[in-house]
């Protein structure tokens, strides 16, 4: 059974996925802008359905870790548990959103642990909850792990288990923007190619090998050097490298996850206590 500050943590994560989802231009990723076509619009369309149909499952992961009270072997067995059930909810709502799963679930469960907590300890707190093995987890690799040993990337688990660096220098890049005068379209941006710049993306691995991963990494960081999406510059390099992807057909998702959970602990702090 989920309580009431379970089910409002679940929709702070849903709030920010589907925040994630209305930014444009997201360099190779889905937006908004262009649902006049048919299957740009049905993608969309299903992206923001399968983000509301993680709240129960998100909701349960909040439940589970006040009931378990602390970061232990149970709580990350449970947290897997529930995982499973709700990619198999999300796929049958249109699918998408497997590492943003990931990075948010374990995001709730650590602000579930202490409400009062600030972004840096939740993401201390989910540090310790990623650190223990899901015992009840398919032995058989995941796509994600198996790139991750054959190139050394980090990875989803890799990221969560050194406390989400990613979603820490989303955080400082929202600050950043923010404090600058930024839009908070442009912040987010901004936000997002500071992971885009440095994350070792496996799904980008996994599609476009070493080389595809270097090449969206040196974009990014082109728009953030030409002063970001605020500048002139920075706003054409942009929308180059956002026609540069698409053409090539490379989406950073793992990006747009990590994102999310910047989102999400940053709507937290803005929250009243």
């Amino acid at each position: 059974m989920t309580s009431r500050e379970d089910d409002a943590l679940a929709m702070a994560a849903v709030t920010a996925l589907t925040g994630q989802l209305a930014l444009a231009p997201k360099p190779g990723l889905p937006d908004p802008r262009d649902l006049d076509a048919r299957s740009t619009r049905q993608e969309h369309d299903s992206l923001r359905w399968s983000a509301k149909a993680l709240a129960p499952g998100l909701a349960a992961m909040a439940a589970s870790a006040r009931r378990t009270g602390e970061p232990s072997p149970v709580l990350r067995a449970e947290l897997g548990a529930i995982g499973r059930c709700a990619e198999h909810s999300v796929g049958l709502a249109g699918g998408g959103h497997k590492g943003a799963l990931w990075a948010l679930g374990l995001l709730v469960a650590a602000a579930a642990l202490d409400p009062r907590a600030k972004a840096r300890d939740i993401t201390a707190k989910a540090r310790k909850i990623a650190a223990f093995n899901d015992k009840g987890a398919p032995k058989r690799p995941s796509r994600g792990s198996s790139i991750s040993a054959k190139y050394g990337a980090a990875g989803a688990r890799g990221e969560a288990r050194a406390g989400f660096p990613h979603v820490r220098r989303a955080l400082d890049a929202l600050a950043t923007a923010r404090k600058a005068g930024a839009t908070e379209n442009q912040a987010r941006l901004d936000a997002l190619l500071t992971v885009m710049s440095t994350l070792q993306d496996t799904e980008l691995l996994y599609d476009t090998g070493p080389m595809g991963l270097r090449h969206v990494q040196a974009g990014a960081r082109g728009v953030l050097e030409a002063g970001g999406t605020t500048t002139t510059a920075g706003a054409a390099a942009l929308a180059a490298l956002d026609t540069d992807l698409h053409e090539r057909g490379w989406s950073p998702r793992g990006s747009a996850g990590l994102l999310a959970g910047a989102l999400f602990l940053d709507g937290l702090s803005a929250a009243p206590l």
